[in-house]
């Protein structure tokens, strides 16, 4: 297999791709987007409407790497059947295989399409009174990455896509690193070295002190660039942003959370997930899904209408009749 793809190529749309070792067919709809290791591609399994993500990588060694980390996990969540009725946990690697265009063979993984929006996008549609189930759901999904060894590293808007119905996925294990070694993949507004706030280890805590600045960077994105890129690097710290939570109105109910989070108190993400349901409780925020507005079909809405033109009749021949 070759070690390296032309980050500049792209598949067509109208694009069969079949997988040399297990002969699955994908049919290119479009192109999602690229990042620092990939490409990633809309694509529909074989004949059918099911619609995938499928990423084919630049780089062999970082898709691999990738590839192990997204198996691991459907090993980690297939040990507990409970949490494989979690819609929430279904498997989210679908396949792997190698792909041959022209004379190379490049491999590529196949992934959950998650349809929906980025965290910011599906905020400012649906109001900060749903940072509590957003919130909670984004930490279950960090536990079980750290429940099975691993820290997201680049946790970013961009990286956490929702549904309309609250459902949360992340979608880049691009960064992803294991629980003991150096962070690989960071962005510095996220990053708790940039805030001299500890290493780059890649711990627990990274994730929760990357996940704070996130909803501080969500709720109050202007107050949290002033803090950053306009201060010198040696006097920027952690104080920083536990003021920003405390001078914010609507993170009052979590400010006790987010200092613990940027401190690096909390002895487990299981811990802060618990401690984040309880603030979302308190702050009274939603902590059960939006509901769903299903489209009404216009046959059914036929029907009725017919039924209520016969009710009318019929009554008007009743009244006559007397």
């Amino acid at each position: 297999m070759t070690t390296s793809f032309n980050a500049s190529s792209s598949l067509a749309p109208g694009t069969w791709i079949e997988g040399k070792w297990h002969h699955h067919r994908y049919l290119v709809e479009r192109l999602l987007g690229r990042g620092a290791n990939g490409a990633v591609y809309l694509v529909r399994r074989g004949r059918g409407t099911e619609l995938a993500a499928l990423k084919i990588g630049y780089d062999a060694v970082d898709l691999q790497s990738e590839i192990n980390v997204l198996t691991t996990l459907a090993k980690h969540q297939n040990k507990s059947d409970r949490r494989m009725r979690n819609s929430a946990s279904r498997p989210f690697l679908l396949d792997v295989d190698d792909y041959k265009l022209g004379q190379m063979d490049m491999q590529f993984y196949v992934m959950r399409y998650v349809e929906g929006v980025t965290l910011h996008q599906y905020m400012e549609k649906n109001g900060p009174e749903w940072m509590g189930l957003i919130g909670y759901r984004l930490l279950q999904k960090l536990v079980e990455l750290h429940e099975a060894g691993y820290v997201f590293g680049d946790l970013k808007p961009e990286n956490i896509m929702v549904s309309s119905y609250g459902q949360v996925e992340l979608v880049d294990y691009g960064g992803v690193s294991r629980i003991g070694r150096s962070v690989k993949q960071f962005t510095e507004r996220y990053d708790r070295g940039y805030w001299n706030a500890g290493s780059r280890a890649a711990d627990p805590g990274y994730d929760l002190f990357a996940f704070a600045v996130l909803w501080l960077h969500v709720m109050d994105g202007a107050r949290l660039r002033r803090q950053g890129p306009d201060q010198l690097p040696q006097v920027r710290s952690a104080n920083d942003l536990i003021n920003l939570a405390h001078t914010h109105i609507r993170l009052k109910s979590y400010e006790s959370w987010f200092k613990r989070a940027i401190s690096g108190q909390f002895a487990s993400s299981h811990e802060a997930c618990s401690e984040w349901k309880q603030a979302a409780i308190r702050s009274g925020s939603k902590i059960s899904s939006p509901p769903i507005r299903r489209h009404t079909p216009g046959w059914l809405k036929g029907i009725f209408v017919a039924s209520i033109i016969l009710l009318g009749s019929t009554l008007y021949i009743i009244l006559q009749s007397n």
